[in-house]
């Protein structure tokens, strides 16, 4: 989208013209195989106008707080820090407080599909992992899962945790994300995760969309799709 005014081709049309069959199938399956088709192609169009209409949000409130974190390279360094020399931070609450000793295996599930593109992603914007934990423990766990390309920090006053969302006020954890910008010094809020258990629908496990996490994407490609009772784990036998 980004903009352009030029009039689409009307979902159902293009989905009428795929030239795909697969060998075998019969009129009933490609009857409604071809009526699915449309609904994914206006599924990639209702992404990228949300997508847009995120890119068009006003400035948020500028960013004001102490907040300090320990690095890997055992540096303390503040949130501006965090960008080093992008303008843009996109910055995960990982659920591993110190009263755990091992972290969420949603969280774990999900950074170890991000390790995969954090290279390709760290090219674009500074991505990085908060946790709670001692800088020690998360570098144990990092070598533990083989990532070599996650940034991890620890949340050294819980400041940032309890005010940007990886700590409710009772004191449990929950996961967040915050994508902040600095533009000519100043940062700001830019977009964060809003959807929890208050805006999920009947039947479903909280969750944004797009869905982060590729687990999900693929399950939802079966048809199986997801198991509202089942979680990933952190080992398998």
């Amino acid at each position: 989208m980004d903009g352009n005014t030029q009039t689409l081709t009307p979902a159902k049309d293009l989905a009428r013209d795929n030239p795909v069959r697969i060998p075998g199938e019969s009129a009933e399956y490609r009857a409604a195989r071809t009526a699915l088709l449309a609904e994914e192609i206006e599924l990639r169009r209702h992404l990228a106008r949300v997508a847009e209409q995120r890119r068009a949000l006003p400035p948020g409130p500028q960013v004001a707080g102490d907040y300090r974190f320990l690095g890997e390279d055992g540096r303390e360094t503040d949130l501006a820090g965090l960008f080093g020399d992008k303008q843009t931070l996109v910055a995960y609450s990982y659920m591993f407080g110190p009263q755990r000793e091992r972290p969420c295996p949603m969280c774990t599930n999900l950074l170890g599909a991000w390790e995969g593109n954090a290279a390709d992603i760290g090219q674009k914007v500074s991505l990085v992992v908060i946790a709670r934990s001692p800088i020690e423990k998360l570098k144990a766990w990092k070598a533990e899962r083989g990532w070599k390309h996650l940034r991890l920090y620890q949340d050294l006053n819980d400041a940032y945790s309890r005010e940007r969302g990886g700590v409710l006020p009772d004191g449990s954890e929950i996961p967040a994300q915050n994508v902040f910008t600095r533009r000519d010094g100043t940062i700001r809020h830019f977009w964060s995760g809003e959807m929890t258990g208050q805006t999920a629908d009947p039947g479903q496990d909280p969750r944004g969309a797009p869905d982060p996490a590729p687990l999900w994407t693929v399950l939802d490609q079966t048809p199986e799709g997801r198991d509202p009772s089942w979680y990933p784990s952190l080992t398998y036998d």
